[in-house]
Parts: C-alpha cells; structure tokens; sequence
C-alpha cells in the first residue's frame, strides 16, 4: 500500500512539475504525431524514396532530406538535376509539420505545397507534376495502393502529395533530454546543459527560437545587428520577397536535432555548431559570449536532439513496360 501511494505521490509531482514548465517555459515539447491516416502514411514512404519521381529516375525526396542523417544532406546546399548546385541549404524535415510556413522564405504554406516544389524544380528534380503522376500511373502496385489509401485508381500530383505530406508528419522527434526535462526530470540535463539554458533565455535567445520547434514561428533578419558575412551573397540573399529592402529575411530556422543538421546558415558556411552560436549571438543580439558561455549553449542545444525516426526502407513497386525510362538529357 505504502509503494502504490508513494507512486500516486511521484506521478502527481511529475505532473504539476510538467504543467508547471510547460506553461512557463518558451520552449514547449515535441510529441509523437497521432491520428493519421495508415494507408496514407505507407504510400506516402514509398513515394518519398522512390526516385522515378524525378526526371533522371536518380533523385528521391531523401536524396536532399535523409532521414538517416538529420532530415538534411549535410552538404552547404544540395544537388539536383544534372548535378546542379542547389541555391541554399536544405532544411531539416525532421518535426516540419510544426513550422508556420514550409521553406526559408515562406512559399509554401504547408508541407503538401512544399512536396510539390522540387519535383518541377529544373534544378532539384526536374520534372513536371503531369510527367511524374504519369509515371507513378504506369505501376500497378500503385495503382492498388492509391486505391486503398484514396479510394480511387485514378490520381493526380495533389494525391501524390498529400501522401509524402501525411509521411513526413510521422517524422516527429520526442523525449529529447529537454523534453524529458519539461517533463519533469530533473536528471535529464546536465549540469552545463542546464546552465547553458538558462544563459540561453537570458541572452534573449527566445525571442526567436521558442515553441515546439525552438524557432520555425517567424521571420527575422539574418544580421539584425551587424551584417552577416557571408562568402556568396547570391545563396538566398533575397530573402522572403525579393526584395533588397528584404535582404536576408528568413524563417527561423528550429533548433531541434541541431547538432546533426550541420552546416548551419541558409548559405551553410559554418560546420562547427559552438561557431554558430557565437556568431549568432553577435550578428543577432549584438553580444559576445565567453568561450565558456558559448561551450553551455551549445551543450544545451544538444539536449535537443531527440529520438530518431526508425524508418525502414521500403520496397518499391516494380515498373513496367510502360514506365518512361530515365531522361537525364
């Protein structure tokens, strides 16, 4: 009797400690994605690795969004079509569904509209949306699946991306040592992990990186400060609109999984995460961290890093005779 109230007595604390936290901290938990529609979900995986989707037949969604490596590519930017420089670094998709707009500017509103840019993207995929629905029309085993996961054979690119958006909202990352924290564990961080929080909101951090994804809420101006260096002013330098006025203006970026979505910045010049950081606070806030202030933000960012999607890859349907060959020309 005396074991199961002391339980009662843990859990009823854990939970006023969690309620507590989550109310007062800026920075809120990732939870699994629930609710979603099953059949969708496994068409959606196939056709997110199925590289017929592109106008080579050689570049899938995780060609540039590896789900082994962070959601991201680990390159400055990526490569696409005929082994095209892409114009900026490839965003995590990694807890995607959460942002406020899809992209570093914003042009897409969520993640079905951003599934469909890099398939007529002449530098990233390099098809057209008729010419890759046809494509993926031509294989009977998706013929059944669109089937079963719409209720029809028949299916257009809004189909095909709705799928590869109801996958990608399975790619949440819970129960990150912070998000243990927020629970009500007070032994999930480290001491510095827990310090280098404390300096975080103190140096003003959360004014932009805050909420589930500890950023991905707003626009800010890359160099709020001082200017951004940068060795190629051409990388998304037009920011949001276009516009000079609207130079470097982006969305901010999440912090989630930071420490494996290296190199950082839209331009992804910087490799070391602790630089980063030190950069940020100077260009952003317009201060200059102690190494040693710098080295516990950047262990607390580690405590970000959350429990990885566990993705099979899966078997994709075979073609057939009617399936177009690769155009790589």
């Amino acid at each position: 009797m005396k074991n199961v109230l002391l339980i009662g007595i843990t859990l009823c604390i854990s939970t006023s400690v969690f309620a507590a936290r989550q109310s007062s901290e800026p920075i809120k938990v990732i939870e699994p994605a629930e609710g979603l529609n099953t059949a969708q979900v496994a068409l959606g995986k196939k056709l997110w690795f199925d590289p017929r989707l592109s106008k080579s037949n050689v570049i899938s969604c995780n060609s540039c969004h590896n789900l082994a490596t962070g959601g991201v590519d680990n390159l400055p930017s990526s490569i696409g079509h005929k082994w095209t420089i892409g114009p900026i670094n490839s965003p995590t998709v990694l807890n995607a569904e959460l942002n406020f707009v899809q992209f570093w500017n914003g042009r897409a509103k969520d993640l079905q509209e951003q599934a469909a840019g890099p398939i007529e993207n002449p530098k990233e995929m390099a098809f057209s949306h008729n010419l890759a629905t046809e494509t993926i029309g031509t294989i009977p085993r998706y013929r059944e699946m669109f089937k079963q996961a719409y209720g029809k054979k028949d299916f257009t690119i809004t189909e095909v991306t709705h799928a590869i958006a109801e996958f990608e909202k399975t790619l949440r990352t819970p129960n990150a040592p912070f998000d243990l924290w927020l629970k009500g564990d007070d032994n999930a961080l480290t001491q510095n992990q827990h310090d280098g929080y404390i300096l975080f909101k103190q140096k003003g951090c959360t004014a932009c990186h805050s909420g589930p994804l500890a950023g991905g809420q707003m626009y800010q101006k890359m160099g709020l400060v001082k200017p951004f260096n940068t060795n190629n002013e051409d990388i998304g330098r037009a920011g949001v609109t276009g516009n000079d006025a609207e130079k470097f203006m982006f969305k901010v970026p999440t912090l989630r999984n930071i420490e494996l979505t290296y190199p950082y910045f839209h331009d992804g010049s910087v490799w070391d995460l602790k630089e980063a950081v030190q950069i940020m606070a100077d260009i952003q806030l317009g201060q200059k961290l102690t190494d040693d202030e710098a080295g516990k933000i950047t262990d607390f960012l580690k405590s970000l890093t959350g429990e990885q999607p566990q993705v099979v890859l899966p078997h994709l349907p075979p073609s057939t005779k009617a399936t177009p060959q690769p155009n790589v020309g």
